[in-house]
């Protein structure tokens, strides 16, 4: 796990309370364990911190929640559902690509690679930044909930408009911490092919967001990849 002076600079005076807390301390310290105990753990480590680096505190625009890293070789890579190029989409980027195009008419990508969005100020946050190889969930209740529900809160409190994109039941638990007289929060079901057919296809999630992004002034996201 990287030191936390790593994360990019706004970001870290934001969270700097954070990374010297009882409970990060002990986070990293259960990773370490993992690691020493040669248990596989996604993303690499400097990736864990991507989506921060990706997309500064002082650009974001759009929150997208997710809930953990894939957990299969290669996949992860410190974006919510997305995978570096050369990886096959899974199910649910699949789904999201599909509504994009019902959406927007933009055609799936070649690729399932989200940087661009995260460098248009697409935060791409999951709830738990780790997991260990091949074991979903295996890295939730250990501390990092408790890091990125105060980058909710900081967000939410230190930021206007801001658009939080909420899929599933998961995510929409987090809606709590925002304070929505300030931004705009839009739900659906979540993308997987298990509930995709019960409310995320037809959300049509990518034009309101710009919609709402052009409201305020702000520029629209260019959602296509390729």
């Amino acid at each position: 796990m990287p030191a936390a002076d790593v994360i990019e600079q706004g970001w870290r005076a934001s969270l700097s309370e954070q990374f010297s807390s009882e409970y990060f301390i002990s986070l990293k310290n259960f990773i370490y364990s993992e690691r020493a105990e040669g248990k596989t753990i996604y993303p690499p480590a400097k990736y864990i911190f991507a989506a921060f680096d990706l997309t500064p505190f002082e650009n974001v625009k759009v929150v997208l929640l997710g809930q953990d890293p894939y957990h299969g070789p290669g996949q992860a890579h410190g974006l919510c559902f997305s995978v570096p190029g050369g990886i096959a989409p899974p199910p649910s980027l699949v789904n999201i690509f599909k509504e994009l195009k019902t959406d927007l008419g933009i055609p799936p990508p070649k690729h399932g690679n989200l940087q661009k969005w995260a460098r248009q100020g697409v935060l791409l946050l999951n709830a738990t930044l780790t997991v260990r190889a091949n074991s979903p969930g295996s890295h939730q209740h250990k501390g990092w909930e408790n890091f990125t529900d105060e980058v909710i809160r900081l967000l939410s409190s230190q930021k206007s408009g801001l658009v939080f994109l909420l899929w599933g039941k998961y995510a929409q638990a987090k809606e709590a911490l925002i304070d929505k007289t300030k931004h705009y929060v839009l739900k659906a079901a979540h993308p997987s092919p298990f509930s995709a057919d019960s409310g995320f296809f037809g959300c049509r999630h990518f034009s309101k967001t710009n919609e709402l992004l052009l409201q305020q002034g702000k520029e629209p996201i260019d959602w296509k990849l390729d």
